[in-house]
């Protein structure tokens, strides 16, 4: 093979760096390689933080835990106070804050640093308070088919069918809870974590990397969302990075494989 094209072919990837010597030295007297290969340098390896969305638990994001954990990263679950398997601490008197404070003490107690946050659905909330409040903490972020609210806005300024919710003592009773499946599952939700505005306007926080992530089924349904929501046109204002995975509302459950190539491309 010709320098020329040998150059050109480890360039685009045809031949890899390895398997040639461009130095006679490093050849034997049957022209064959004798330098030692080329050693890749090892993945980096990434501490994330998942935050699940309303009415779950970290229980929710275990198969994803176990794949990102396969992949050599560090993983921590969130469940947010009166959710999952905090459910006996239910009350109508949790509030967002309570949640921010859920998430931001994991990383403070668990001295993390350089935090890969992942928040999905209600998350984005959750999340959206703890970038404000811990922005030196974070590397990059993800929204997962998540709230992308503005400074000032609760949850269900963004909820479109929220009104037709059942409230009952302050508590919400989601129309998708299910009381005769077992345990572990949806549990009601301190209507308080819905309505308080989060606070969002640290310029830290604004600067932080995002990656927001809509969960589509189908081209039509994509394109209508990239025009009417409000939070993937947020998204794109702030000039946010936008990736779309074609799947159900959870894709940690139906689509995992795909969430886990999407959650592993940090900048």
């Amino acid at each position: 093979m010709k320098l020329r094209h040998l150059l050109l072919s480890i360039i685009t990837g045809t031949v890899a760096p390895a398997a040639v010597s461009l130095d006679p030295k490093g050849l034997d007297a049957k022209g064959l390689d004798t330098k030692i290969p080329y050693q890749q340098t090892e993945n980096p390896v990434y501490t994330y933080v998942l935050v699940h969305g309303a009415s779950g638990g970290g229980w929710d994001w275990k198969h994803m835990d176990q794949l990102l954990s396969a992949e050599g990263h560090n993983v921590y679950r969130a469940t947010l106070t009166g959710l999952g398997e905090r459910a006996h601490l239910a009350s109508a008197e949790i509030n967002l804050t309570t949640h921010i404070d859920d998430v931001a003490n994991l990383i403070l107690f668990e001295q993390l640093e350089q935090v890969v946050l992942v928040g999905h659905s209600y998350g984005g909330m959750v999340i959206t308070g703890v970038m404000d409040r811990l922005p030196e903490t974070i590397k990059q972020v993800f929204f997962l088919d998540a709230f992308v609210p503005a400074d000032g806005m609760a949850a269900i300024d963004l909820w479109d069918d929220f009104s037709g919710y059942k409230i009952v003592d302050g508590m919400v009773y989601f129309p998708w809870l299910d009381n005769s499946r077992p345990v572990p599952g949806d549990v009601p939700q301190s209507y308080k974590t819905l309505s308080e505005p989060v606070s969002f306007d640290n310029p830290k926080a604004l600067a932080l990397p995002v990656t927001y992530v809509p969960f589509v089924e189908g081209v039509v349904q994509g394109k209508a969302r990239s025009l009417f929501d409000p939070s993937w046109k947020l998204a794109v204002g702030r000039g946010w990075t936008v990736r779309v995975l074609e799947s159900d509302h959870n894709a940690q459950r139906s689509h995992p494989r795909e969430l886990l190539e999407l959650l592993l491309d940090i900048d």
